[in-house]
């Protein structure tokens, strides 16, 4: 009989890796494995005695002895025995999550993951140890828009009521230049209504649909003519009831034509600046586009905005002058629709 277990005296084992010993032509009677503190690391043995399995989670930089009995085709017994050393990480590489574990996002929502500052390297091995799986299904793919950034999302909006699960199984696995993974997480998404918002530049209107059903139209002021806002589809990232627009952040002080200004009801579409927020002192609103670059709205259709829309949604920009948003994620944003699935698809920086 042959026993098939991890080398004698291998070494840099990824603790992450599946450890399973089988039998060939036999059956496994017994198989322990002990770590260097002399205590049984559990594992289950196969009823038919065809293999056994580790079941719990191994450590790094550390020796294990492994020993396995069985017995061959004539019931003769057969032992044996290998020892080996788990890897030490050069560097140990911890994921987060956008949005967070159990919140309801809007159907536009890509699934950001970011590696803490620690470069990916083998980025094939990141995705196959993160599942998605969805209610109802759906497929998607992963694009990296840099080395400690990779995003997830579907070819086309998500369908309301989506149940989005997230198993981020990291932990032990290798990515490439001694960076292993530090934790596993998890994570359960919903994904609430289909809020659309559609601003027009040339009409000068906001109007927002629920569900497919128009809800809310409402006069607006886009950028004017320096300072035009960005045509494209934006993604909600988060809400202030009270804001400070500071221009300085994005390049444009005071003295070039810039502002600080405090505002109420700020819903943020884009990190290049860009908001829905309420500005009262537009005398413009549904004739002109006159703001910096955010979409303006009165006191009582912003906070009606602020109160409805959601991490997620969508704010689609158009007829509003010649630029177009581009699609890199500006400064961790989630411009991811404005790149073609084709290009999608391709994974991006992989």
């Amino acid at each position: 009989m042959t026993l098939a277990l991890p080398a004698d005296a291998a070494t840099d084992v990824a603790p992450g890796d599946p450890i399973e010993v089988t039998a060939e032509d036999g059956v496994l009677t017994e198989v322990v494995m002990i770590n260097p503190d002399g205590e049984e690391v559990a594992g289950e043995l196969a009823e038919d005695g065809s293999s056994w399995s580790l079941a719990e989670p191994l450590g790094y930089g550390r020796t294990y002895t492994l020993t396995a009995t069985g017995e061959n085709a004539d019931g003769e017994p057969v032992t044996e025995t290998s020892e080996f050393t788990t890897a030490t990480p050069v560097q140990q590489a911890y994921v987060g999550f956008s949005p967070l574990p159990g919140a309801t996002v809007g159907v536009g929502q890509p699934l950001a993951f970011y590696f803490d500052g620690t470069p990916i390297q083998d980025k094939a091995a990141v995705e196959e140890a993160i599942s998605i799986t969805t209610e109802p299904a759906v497929e998607g793919s992963f694009y990296w828009f840099e080395d400690t950034r990779a995003h997830w999302r579907p070819e086309e909006y998500w369908e309301p009521g989506t149940v989005i699960t997230i198993d981020a199984d990291i932990y032990g696995k290798h990515f490439g230049d001694g960076v292993y993974g530090k934790e596993s997480r998890q994570s359960t998404l919903t994904v609430g209504d289909s809020f659309i918002a559609r601003a027009d530049g040339a009409a000068h209107q906001l109007t927002v649909e629920i569900n497919g059903e128009v809800v809310r139209t409402m006069p607006t002021s886009l950028g004017k003519a320096d300072f035009q806002s960005w045509n494209g589809v934006h993604v909600v990232t988060e809400k202030h009831a009270q804001y400070t627009m500071d221009s300085s952040t994005y390049g444009l002080d005071v003295a070039s034509g810039g502002y600080v200004t405090d505002v109420q009801w700020a819903t943020r579409i884009a990190n290049n600046g860009e908001f829905v927020h309420a500005a009262p002192w537009n005398g413009l609103l549904g004739q002109a586009n006159d703001s910096h670059g955010c979409i303006n709205l009165s006191l009582e259709d912003a906070k009606w905005f602020y109160d409805n829309v959601k991490s997620g949604d969508v704010v689609i920009i158009e007829n509003a002058g010649g630029r177009e948003l581009p699609g890199d994620g500006g400064r961790g944003g989630y411009n991811d629709w404005q790149i073609s699935w084709d290009e999608w698809s391709t994974g991006g920086r992989r």
